[in-house]
């Protein structure tokens, strides 16, 4: 990566840090996402729809990743249920397309904070992640 990464602002004025989940059915992805992430975030994977929902019953979030399509779930339908149980929780979900029918149903039901198309850029996510991060802590009424 030849683009600049941004700092973690948020970790030097916070010593805790802002709880991220992240789903992916890919290991790969999700090692990439979590390495990408761990110096700003305290970074909790999943490897599927199932797994991130026993994980949401144990501990809160500020932000949710979820890839859209895995085996036995796919990410939308998932962020969908999470707005309605935790709805200050900022979702994010990565594709590899973006249907125009898909785009509208995730603005409409999922209420995304914003969605990301594969291949991700790691500068990109980080940025994203702090933003959702930001709006999280603004509608608890913490920033």
């Amino acid at each position: 990566m030849n683009s600049p990464e941004p700092k973690p602002a948020d970790a030097a004025h916070n010593p805790q840090k802002s709880a991220v989940l992240v789903i992916d059915d890919e290991p790969a992805l999700l090692d990439v996402f979590a390495a990408a992430l761990s110096p700003y975030f305290e970074v909790t994977t999943a490897g599927s729809v199932r797994e991130a929902e026993f994980i949401l019953h144990k501990k809160t979030f500020k932000v949710v990743i979820a890839d859209h399509l895995m085996p036995g779930g796919n990410g939308m339908s998932f962020l969908v249920r999470a707005r309605e149980e935790h709805p200050h929780m900022q979702r994010v979900l990565v594709t590899g397309y973006m249907k125009p029918e898909m785009l509208l149903r995730s603005v409409n039901e999922a209420a995304l904070f914003r969605y990301l198309l594969k291949p991700v850029s790691v500068a990109e996510l980080i940025k994203v992640v702090q933003d959702a991060a930001k709006l999280h802590d603004q509608s608890v009424g913490a920033g």
